[in-house]
């Protein structure tokens, strides 16, 4: 009896187990949490049912089946290096980075397989057709209007995807390893071009500034020269004057005052600066005064003339 009573009461035990474990299941496969900047889809017996947003969300078990989720937040994306030929014929390397979100988790999802590769396909191949018709120098300098053509026909492509491109960039534009070298050897020249015409313009100043010193040397010393010549002049000058009023002063008889000036005339003479003599005519008087001093008077003779000489 106590072994055929147990049999029941072991399997019922089972089945509320196995119940608990069904329900348990169930719950946790009916909800989802979406992380938030993401989205997940939602396909009820194989088709489309809605778009879970961030938060917590309740699907039908064993009904609903919730796809891989999608990253909502904008995705930077940088291709391999990809060989362009220009319109001059030459092959450059193009290394791209593009800048996209997806806005509509249920296009990027059955409007396309994989997104992210049909985006770098369709940069590739814009790529090329934009710097196709480019050549090598338009390509090295237009890098901004090639970003925006960019921008324009891959936003546009991929609206229907569900997906807007931000922004593309270059990150670098590499020509041929020949045509490094040249363009090496180009901005080298123009580099020792530059050098040159400022060493020469360094040179060229530097002997206006020596010029304009050596001008303003001569005009100082030659002022100098000019400012010393005047102060003797003017010295030479309150030296006869100051002769001139003491010997004036001093009421001299006409002798003495001829016989003063023919002293000072050397000494007059010998300044450079004097180019002619002012002779007053107290000096022809007193001169007149000498010469008749030493003139015998009429009715004199000379000693010899003398009686008993």
């Amino acid at each position: 009896m106590n072994d055929s009573s147990f049999i029941p009461t072991a399997i019922g035990w089972i089945l509320a187990i196995a119940v608990i474990i069904f329900v348990v299941v169930t719950v946790a496969r009916s909800i989802r949490i979406i992380p938030q900047a993401t989205a997940g889809v939602v396909e009820r017996l194989g088709r489309y049912h809605k778009t879970l947003m961030p938060g917590l969300n309740i699907l039908v078990p064993f009904i609903d089946r919730l796809r891989p989720l999608i990253d909502m937040r904008e995705q930077v994306v940088s291709f391999p290096p990809q060989p362009v030929i220009t319109e001059d014929n030459l092959v450059v390397s193009i290394d791209t980075v593009v800048y996209f979100q997806v806005t509509d988790a249920r296009a990027a999802t059955y409007e396309i397989a994989n997104y992210l590769g049909a985006v770098e396909q369709l940069t590739t191949t814009t790529l090329r057709n934009v710097v196709g018709g480019l050549n090598l120098e338009e390509a090295l300098t237009s890098r901004d209007n090639i970003n925006g053509q960019l921008r324009v026909v891959l936003d546009e492509a991929t609206g229907k995807w569900g997906i807007r491109v931000g922004r593309v960039e270059l990150k670098a534009i590499d020509p041929p390893v020949s045509i490094q070298d040249s363009m090496e050897k180009q901005m080298r020249a123009e580099r020792d071009r530059r050098a040159a015409i400022l060493i020469s313009e360094g040179t060229k100043q530097s002997a206006i500034l020596e010029a304009e010193g050596a001008r303003q040397a001569e005009i100082l010393r030659a002022e100098g020269d000019k400012q010393a010549a005047v102060l003797r002049a003017q010295g030479e000058a309150e030296a006869i004057q100051n002769v001139f009023t003491a010997i004036h002063q001093g009421a001299p008889d006409d002798k003495l005052l001829a016989y003063q000036y023919l002293q000072m005339l050397p000494k007059i003479s010998e300044g450079q600066s004097n180019k002619l003599w002012i002779i007053p005519s107290e000096l022809t008087e007193a001169l007149k005064g000498i010469g008749t001093a030493f003139t015998p008077k009429p009715g004199q003779g000379s000693t010899d003339d003398r009686p008993g000489a």
